[in-house]
């Protein structure tokens, strides 16, 4: 069984390292928030039994950590995170060489919460004023509540099996079609559910042979060619604008599906809370509480 030291001596390990080593770290503001953030980097990799700690911490473990507080905090404080974890790979650990950057991962919390939520009418209104392939994924990415980056990571679920993760057994109740899996936050590979029309038309667009596509710096595996991304979500934003003289972002179809998700499930007799916990984890969520920003 691996051992740890305590979190707060692992960060402040890795601080006075800096602090040693040529000076990385001069104001004395940065190292108090450096030392905070990493000492919540090393709580993760207790948690997550990461063999070696917050020093054996890998830029693809780094990302997942990453992603699973960019649904609890906002970008400032996200980007702390990051910059930290990347001077000690920088100047520490190795794992990225002087000038080499960590992705940015942008804070759903954010996103979030500048988003709202579009209408039936209105998502329709957005995907006729797109050229037919964003067109489909507005489509999907409504009727499924995925993320712009999920979209290029759709596979059916008898080719890729969803983590092993609790589930409630109300999970898309109510709703027919057929079961793909995504690549979402944090590293979690998740269930989602698209109506068989948009099937049809998805499956239309199986790609041969799996290709590699790069979103925001990371790489992903694609096995349709379905539009998805920056690229994607840009194109939502300026249909919408065209459309609707507004634009609450690609994001808002999630907060969509949220509250659709929740007037259906209640309708069949779930309370509040079952509801709340179900509609969370059909969106990839790993706290019920974000939840509630979708609900506004």
């Amino acid at each position: 069984m691996a051992k740890f030291s305590s979190s707060d001596k692992q960060a402040a390990a890795v601080v006075k390292k800096l602090q040693g080593r040529d000076a990385v770290l001069r104001s004395v503001g940065t190292v108090r928030n450096y030392e905070s953030a990493l000492t919540r980097v090393a709580e993760w990799t207790k948690s997550e039994r990461i063999p070696g700690g917050l020093q054996a911490l890998s830029p693809e473990q780094a990302l997942r950590y990453l992603e699973v507080r960019a649904q609890s905090v906002g970008q400032s404080a996200l980007n702390m995170e990051r910059q930290a974890i990347q001077t000690m790979f920088q100047h520490v650990t190795g794992q990225l060489a002087p000038g080499q950057t960590l992705c940015v991962v942008r804070s759903e919390l954010d996103q979030a919460l500048k988003s709202r939520a579009y209408t039936r009418d209105q998502v329709s209104m957005v995907a006729q004023a797109q050229q037919s392939r964003n067109a489909l994924a507005t489509d999907v990415a409504h009727a499924a509540g995925l993320r712009a980056h999920e979209l290029l990571t759709l596979r059916r679920s008898d080719e890729r099996a969803p983590d092993l993760r609790p589930a409630r057994r109300e999970k898309f109740l109510g709703r027919q079609g057929v079961l793909y899996t995504v690549h979402g936050k944090g590293g979690l590979v998740r269930l989602v559910i698209i109506p068989h029309q948009l099937v049809v038309r998805l499956e239309n667009l199986r790609l041969d042979a799996p290709r590699q596509v790069t979103d925001r710096g990371i790489h992903y595996q694609q096995h349709y060619d379905l539009a998805g991304g920056h690229r994607w979500s840009s194109s939502y934003s300026a249909a919408s604008n065209r459309a609707l003289g507004w634009s609450a972002g690609a994001h808002g179809l999630r907060h969509s599906y949220a509250q659709q998700r929740m007037g259906e499930l209640q309708r069949l007799g779930l309370s509040r809370r079952d509801a709340l916990e179900t509609v969370s984890q059909e969106l990839g969520h790993f706290r019920p509480e974000i939840t509630e920003v979708y609900l506004r």
